[in-house]
């Protein structure tokens, strides 16, 4: 039993070294036609439709996905259901991606249509003498690759050669656009990466959601202003005559002032509020606006520009909702 547990790790070591050697000669691959693909696909005015058959097709819906989340609009066809009308997705604008490593499936009958269609074929194969190449307008070429099955027959080595080159491809170009972490961070809202990268200004009320009131104003007024702001943030910044920010008045500030009765609600905002309040700005990280709100136990926040000015609230209802 323990001979036969070795030899099932031993195997499974060989796998792993076949795929690793087969990804690291994909870089004496990397030529002038890398870098056409790169071109092709940074200057593309549509979209990437990648496809393909099998195991390269799903290969195709990963790439597609990544293209996708680093700027470059891509989406993924079956190939036999682009035969059965999904071609009409695709126009002359776009450039398709098609894998095979054989490049003799059945996707090769989609190319004279892609063709007339007017697009631009891009294709990934082991085989730079098949039909597909052929017909492409630029050939990513892996090379002959023996797959690690015992039988030789089940695809491995070339799908992950397939995904490397798809990698490869995907994040020059996601360089080549020079993308901020804050645009990576908006294709991925709903993820950790985009949790961690969200700023204030993505998730900030702003507008009529928004309130402001003058420093002078009464606080019944103000109280008023409140109660009638759309989505009822439970917070007020309060301005001076040159509209900068001089306070910050909350339902909990309303509640504390309540235990000594009700006299106060006929005086001016500026006599209850909190005087320099907590502030952030609009490009800091929501991660920022998290601990602030955390470190000092408060539900709102407001958001200032760099002349001190409020154009947004933070609640804390807002950062529970992206993930926080």
């Amino acid at each position: 039993m323990k001979e036969k547990f070795l030899s099932d790790i031993d195997f499974a070591k060989e796998v792993l070294l076949l795929e690793s050697e087969v990804i690291k000669n994909l870089i004496n691959r990397l030529d002038q036609s890398f870098q056409l693909a790169v071109d092709l696909i940074f200057t593309c005015k549509g979209r990437v439709v990648v496809t393909g058959i099998g195991k390269a097709g799903i290969i195709g819906q990963k790439i597609s996905a990544t293209l996708a989340s680093t700027g470059t609009p891509s989406y993924w066809i079956h190939s036999s259901e682009a035969r059965h009308g999904d071609l009409g997705r695709i126009v002359s604008e776009d450039i398709v991606l098609v894998l095979s490593n054989s490049g003799e499936t059945e996707v090769v009958t989609l190319l004279p249509f892609v063709k007339q269609i007017g697009a631009k074929v891009l294709a990934i194969t082991g085989n730079n003498k098949s039909s597909l190449a052929k017909h492409s307008d630029v050939v990513l070429d892996l090379g002959k690759i023996e797959e690690p099955c015992h039988l030789g027959l089940a695809p491995s080595a070339s799908s992950t050669a397939m995904l490397a080159f798809g990698d490869a491809l995907a994040l020059t170009i996601f360089k080549k656009r020079n993308l901020r972490k804050e645009d990576y961070a908006f294709y991925h809202p709903g993820g950790e990466l985009g949790r961690k990268l969200l700023t204030v200004e993505m998730v900030m009320r702003r507008n009529e959601e928004n309130p402001v009131a003058d420093e002078d104003m009464p606080l019944l007024d103000v109280l008023a202003v409140m109660t009638e702001t759309a989505g009822k943030p439970g917070a007020v910044s309060i301005v001076n005559k040159q509209n900068k920010l001089v306070g910050f008045f909350t339902d909990g500030d309303l509640r504390r002032h309540l235990k000594n009765g009700i006299s106060f609600l006929h005086c001016s905002v500026k006599e209850v509020m909190t005087q320099s309040p907590k502030v952030i700005h609009a490009h800091c990280l929501v991660a920022e606006a998290y601990k602030i709100l955390k470190d000092y136990k408060i539900d709102q926040l407001p958001v200032v520009d760099d002349f001190h000015t409020p154009i947004g609230i933070i609640d804390v209802q807002d950062l529970l909702a992206v993930g926080f």
